[in-house]
């Protein structure tokens, strides 16, 4: 399957929630959620009507709003899922957080881009390091002590110290923390927890979808 290309807004009013995948955008009044609510995409959006989902609808909704929130293709999601069903501790907790250790949500919780999407090409175009060493996996799993950087050649990228300076007023999850603004360096101070999550997520039902 090949990864989503076209106008990611339409991703969220699809889903009836942000989903927060446009960057700064989606902190502005320009963004389609608020400009025309929760409406359907479409040129006749406005007229549609959502109907009541089944069990298994919701089921489906919810798997499909947290794939597009990380960026997962249907085959990497299942396989998140299968590694979280193996370990210790309830499966739904143990999904969201290892999407939350991929390097790439952690370069954008730290703030160093405006999106997971940016996020991941900063990764796969070589802009980060992890404890020294260049890293260009988005899936790569942060650890507790990880230092995240962005590499010395690209700290004076203007989108990445937008993206950063912007993201010290909104705050950063608990797990991180900015040990060095000046030469944009992070740490993995604690491994993510289930209320470091803040989106309106509700997992279980994507337990119960592959539990079927």
């Amino acid at each position: 399957m090949a990864r989503y290309r076209d106008a990611v807004c339409r991703l969220c009013r699809r889903e009836g929630t942000k989903l927060f995948l446009k960057g700064e955008r989606c902190f502005k009044p320009s963004c389609p959620i608020e400009k025309r609510g929760t409406q359907p995409p479409g040129q006749h959006g406005k007229d549609a009507r959502r109907g009541k989902l089944t069990g298994y609808g919701e089921q489906l909704r919810e798997k499909q709003k947290v794939k597009r929130i990380y960026g997962m293709l249907e085959g990497q999601f299942r396989s998140y899922f299968e590694k979280a069903a193996r370990q210790k501790g309830i499966t739904g907790d143990n999904l969201l957080i290892l999407l939350e250790r991929r390097l790439d949500n952690a370069v954008y919780r730290l703030g160093l881009a405006t999106s997971r999407a940016q996020a991941r090409q900063l990764v796969n175009h070589g802009h980060i390091q992890v404890n020294g060493r260049n890293v260009n996996i988005p899936s790569f799993q942060v650890k507790v002590g990880d230092l995240i950087s962005v590499h010395e050649s690209s700290t004076a990228n203007v989108h990445i110290q937008s993206a950063f300076q912007t993201a010290g007023g909104r705050g950063r999850p608990t797990w991180l923390e900015v040990v060095d603004a000046t030469k944009l360096v992070g740490k993995v101070t604690a491994l993510p927890r289930r209320e470091d999550v803040t989106q309106d997520l509700n997992e279980q039902m994507i337990v119960e979808l592959y539990s079927k």
